[in-house]
């Protein structure tokens, strides 16, 4: 009697057991069903409208606007250096001076004898006046007059020829100041107190370099003669110098266009000069280079890194607002590092995919993520 009783409540037990798991599969089935389906994360940005400048790159460097190699321009000794290593200096600064005493004598020297030859002058000419005197009395000879004559002209280029030593002593002198002829930076000394130096000495003391402003030079393949003189027709040509990451250093304008190609490297050589007022560039630094040839004006631009090459077409992906992707073909007029210039094909506004295009086809569904740098 006991077996039938406990039957009935085993069956209800497993009939309970059995309704909740067809209940609990379900609501998951349920869940499931509502569960957005992921897409692949793509990156996107919108085509757009604006001005895109074209420019011709190479690489450069810079060097010193005038570049002085300061030598003594007479002999003797160094007795005092007047500039700090790496110093600003002006046309005019004192540098250094040589031992001045031995151009100070040979200046009182010159000042003597042009001293002694004026007062024989004087006296020469006392003479001559007292010669024409007697020749009008016939108390003379002719000769004798003509002959104090003649002293008095070779004792007046004898005075004219005391003055220029004198001048030259002076020079001497002034000399042994040696100055700078230019604005710009000092380099390292190359000689001290003490060292005797020469006017027929090769080194220098030490070299100025003017770098406000400042030049590069730059050499483009042969085939840029033609655009950039073009450009040189509507006016200055804008140069840009940066540093190896892309960072400006300078904008400057084109100068120089060298006469002749180089028939080795078919390239042809420019220099660009720079105000350089930040001191940004400085002898010897490479950079690369921009020449702006001129600025496409209202074109239509995606970033280059949206373009993709076909085996026939150029095209990219573009993404709607249901974020489902499509491959759009589109032509391109220019790009360059950072964009394309789209001639066809696309629509201000139009979202293009910039990162992500191995992972997706016409078709997919996609996530948008953040543009880089956010």
């Amino acid at each position: 009697m006991q077996r039938w009783l406990f039957a009935p409540a085993l069956l209800f037990a497993a009939a309970g057991s059995l309704a909740f798991i067809v209940g609990s599969t379900a609501e998951g089935d349920a869940a499931q069903a509502v569960k957005p389906v992921s897409g692949i994360p793509v990156r996107v940005e919108k085509a757009r409208r604006g001005d895109v400048p074209i420019y011709l790159t190479g690489l450069g460097s810079a060097q010193a606007n005038n570049s002085v190699v300061i030598k003594s321009r007479v002999d003797g000794q160094i007795v005092k250096v007047d500039f700090e290593e790496g110093q600003e200096v002006h046309a005019g600064d004192l540098l250094v001076e040589i031992d001045p005493q031995p151009f100070i004598a040979s200046l009182a020297q010159a000042n003597a004898a042009r001293l002694k030859d004026e007062a024989l002058l004087d006296n020469a000419k006392l003479d001559l006046g007292r010669y024409q005197q007697l020749m009008k009395q016939n108390s003379i000879a002719r000769q004798q007059l003509d002959t104090a004559a003649s002293l008095v002209r070779q004792l007046e280029s004898q005075i004219k020829v005391d003055q220029a030593q004198i001048d030259q002593a002076q020079l001497q002198l002034n000399y042994s100041s040696v100055r700078s002829p230019i604005d710009g930076h000092a380099g390292v000394r190359l000689l001290d107190v003490g060292n005797v130096v020469h006017a027929s000495d090769t080194n220098g003391i030490v070299v100025i370099n003017q770098i406000r402003p400042i030049f590069v030079t730059f050499s483009l393949p042969s085939t840029s003669l033609a655009e950039i003189r073009a450009s040189l027709r509507q006016g200055d040509v804008s140069v840009i110098a940066a540093d190896r990451d892309g960072h400006p250093l300078g904008i400057g304008r084109l100068a120089v266009v060298d006469n002749q190609i180089n028939q080795t490297t078919s390239t042809l050589s420019y220099k660009a000069t720079f105000d350089n007022a930040d001191e940004a560039l400085w002898p010897g630094l490479f950079v690369n280079v921009q020449v702006k040839l001129r600025t496409l004006k209202d074109v239509l631009t995606v970033p280059k890194a949206a373009v993709q090459q076909g085996p026939d077409e150029t095209y990219v992906f573009l993404v709607d607002d249901h974020q489902s992707v499509a491959k759009r073909p589109i032509k391109v007029g220019f790009f360059d590092e950072a964009v394309a210039v789209v001639i066809s094909g696309l629509q201000p506004g139009d979202a293009v995919v910039t990162d992500g295009q191995s992972r997706i086809e016409a078709g997919s569904h996609v996530d948008l993520l953040s543009p880089e740098g956010e």
